[in-house]
């Protein structure tokens, strides 16, 4: 009995840890943006045209972002946005890593 408690125990505590790490994995993908992004909860993004991430689901929905991250996002700035090419799982990482700072 005590081994089935403490195996329901593991099993509910994995889905928050498991979205924990994917959160630091999205922060991680974020940290190479931020030359030109805000990537926290505050502050001014270094080129103003680059919008801050926590600001980005007043744009668009970040369920919709999923398809364009893995694809490949190309944004026609005037001093041009490296490409963005995501595996699927680090789309969903990096997500996750946005809803979590968003402005509510």
């Amino acid at each position: 009995m005590r081994a089935l408690l403490i195996l329901a125990t593991l099993l509910l505590a994995a889905p928050s840890a498991q979205a924990a790490s994917g959160t630091a994995a999205g922060l991680r993908i974020a940290q190479q943006c931020k030359v030109c992004h805000s990537i926290g909860v505050r502050g001014a993004s270094p080129k103003p045209e680059a919008p801050p991430f926590r600001t980005l689901a007043q744009k668009y929905p970040l369920e919709n972002l999923q398809e364009s991250l893995v694809e490949g996002i190309i944004v026609g700035h005037a001093e041009g946005m490296p490409r963005v090419k995501l595996t699927p799982r680090q789309a969903q990482d990096f997500l996750r890593y946005l809803a979590k700072i968003q402005r509510k």
